[in-house]
């Protein structure tokens, strides 16, 4: 879209609707003398007035001010005056606050339409805040991100970057590489002279460096995207385990059909739910079981495809139902499962009408089917609630300081009421309520050389036992995002696409300097780097390497 600056424009800041107040923002060169044709003032005018400043003044409906031949009153309000360049736009502003009244809204902007100003398109505010200096690309972007914000994880981030730091990171990372192409563009000045200007040691240290930079912020896509719109959480599980049941009871509403017919759910069904400030995104799916019916084996490949795109997967096991039947889904899932990249947490439902004796025995075909996935460290978590704990018998530790437990035969120890002792167990262990916060966190590293917990929480989505468990431990699992880390998190799809095309032109870079690429051609694989890096925040100008090597030497050429 072509901005003529020239232009004095205006829209509403704020929604419509019934309320207190509403703003109108009028920016351009003519917008005090605008303003002054639209709102009459008892001591002065608007043009006249500081920056900074408020005004009170009356609209009248014949508008052109004071002298309107209509003294009917349309409203009092009250104006900010802002000039340039220390407003939003970095033009004269101002922001006209009058009552929230769709029809007085109306009226204004049509008598600010009649003073000389137009209708803002969509975004021009922030287009003209960006084309005047007063913020770059990626900081304009995050304006929209910071206004879509629906919890607090995603409100950080966004506003992060709104205040430059995302900006900055790229920045600095641009300066570096428009250094060495200055460096390397001096030497094909002089290559005559064969003189090295950009030492490659250092330049191969640098682009590597870059490079991992530029990969690490690539990587954190996956989690920025999830937190700006919902940690995605798919729930699966074999038809009739209780999925949308637990989806009704995290929403505290029917949203999901619920019904004894098994396959009742043939796709898939989101909802988001906000728990403790970081939005999640609940994804009810199609239970897994062998079928002939068309429909339904759709609804379980889409299962299957939503389980790999989730950050968590919950894994719903019926306890009522015979345990041999049961490992067949949970191997499924599992299988499904990239524990690089995903957390698992397996549900034991149905706890209110389940056996305790076939509980402990599907516990442990779990806790079973989790070690034989060979991962070189995994710790398992039993969630224990008090009220539930009754359901495995697993009551408190002798030792108080003992807290990991697993559920096994013990074969040293009788037999507690029928049902096997808690006992202690070094790598795989089962661990109680209060252990479960600082493990259930977003890792990063492979699963080869990490510990990968799996959670195992008992609960009844009926009735809503170990519910609060469940949504406690996936606020836990996202906590961190809410505090005031440095990390930078991309989320912007264009971002990430920029950044790799980065990547691309740095790897071409070392792979020619290994092999003797000639200056000019590595040169401009830098220059390609730059450019990638430098659209982000649009900073794509191809005369600043040219205008770094005046700045920086005197060459006398």
């Amino acid at each position: 879209m072509y901005i003529k600056n020239e232009d004095t424009i205006y829209a509403p800041a704020t929604i419509p609707g019934t309320g207190a107040i509403s703003v109108i923002r009028v920016s351009g060169p003519e917008a005090l003398k605008i303003a002054d044709k639209v709102v009459c003032c008892r001591k002065g005018n608007i043009s006249d007035s500081n920056g900074y400043s408020l005004k009170f003044g009356i609209i009248y409906k014949g508008g052109n001010s004071c002298i309107s031949e209509d003294k009917h009153i349309l409203d009092e309000v009250l104006v900010s005056i802002f000039r340039s360049p220390h407003s939003y736009t970095g033009e004269d502003s101002v922001e006209i606050s009058c009552h929230a009244s769709s029809y007085i809204v109306s009226e204004i902007m049509a008598l600010l339409y009649a003073a000389g100003a137009r209708a803002a398109e969509p975004g021009e505010f922030t287009q003209r805040a960006y084309l005047n200096g007063n913020m770059d690309l990626a900081q304009a972007e995050a304006v929209a991100d910071v206004i879509a914000a629906q919890n607090a994880a995603a409100h950080r981030i966004a506003f992060k970057q709104m205040k430059g730091g995302f900006s900055s990171e790229l920045k600095g990372m641009r300066n570096e590489l428009l250094e060495l192409v200055s460096l390397m563009e001096l030497e094909l000045d002089f290559s005559e002279e064969e003189v090295e200007f950009a030492d490659r040691s250092r330049l191969d240290s640098l682009l590597s460096a870059i490079t991992d930079h530029v990969s690490r912020l690539i990587d954190s896509f996956r989690l920025g995207n999830a937190i700006k719109n919902g940690v995605p959480v798919a729930i699966a599980g074999a038809t009739n385990t209780g999925k949308s049941t637990l989806l009704n009871a995290l929403l505290g509403e029917d949203r999901a059909i619920v019904s004894d017919v098994h396959g009742t759910t043939r796709d898939t069904i989101e909802e988001t739910l906000n728990i403790d400030g970081v939005l999640f995104r609940f994804i009810d799916t199609a239970g897994l079981r062998e079928t002939s019916e068309v429909i339904e084996k759709i609804g379980i490949e889409r299962t299957f495809k939503k389980i790999s795109e989730a950050s968590i997967v919950l894994g719903m096991v019926d306890l009522t139902r015979e345990p041999e039947t049961t490992s067949a889904t949970v191997s499924d899932i599992l299988e499904k499962v990239d524990f690089s990249t995903q957390k698992l947490v397996i549900l034991l439902n149905k706890t209110d009408i389940s056996e305790v004796n076939k509980n402990v025995i599907m516990l442990n075909i779990i806790v079973s089917l989790i070690e034989n996935k060979e991962i070189a460290s995994t710790t398992i978590h039993f969630i224990k609630n008090s009220s539930l704990c009754r359901c495995f018998n697993a009551g408190d530790s002798k030792n108080e300081s003992e807290k990991h437990y697993v559920l096994h035969e013990d074969k040293e120890n009788p037999v507690r009421n029928g049902v096997k002792e808690v006992t202690a167990i070094s790598r795989n262990h089962v661990a109680n309520k209060e252990d479960s916060a600082d493990d259930f966190q977003p890792e990063t590293a492979s699963s080869s050389d990490r510990n990968v917990s799996v959670f195992i929480i008992p609960i009844s989505a009926k009735t809503g036992e170990g519910i609060s468990d469940l949504r406690s431990a996936l606020a836990d699992s996202q906590r961190d995002l809410l505090g005031d880390s440095d990390t930078t998190l991309v989320t912007n799809q264009r971002h990430v696409q920029a950044l790799t095309d980065a990547r691309t032109s740095l790897l071409r870079v070392r792979e020619g300097l290994a092999s003797a690429l000639p200056t000019d051609l590595a040169a401009q694989d830098i220059r390609e780097a730059i450019y990638h890096i430098g659209s982000i925040v649009g900073e794509i100008s191809t005369d600043e390497v040219l205008g770094n090597i005046f700045a920086n030497f005197c060459i006398g050429k």
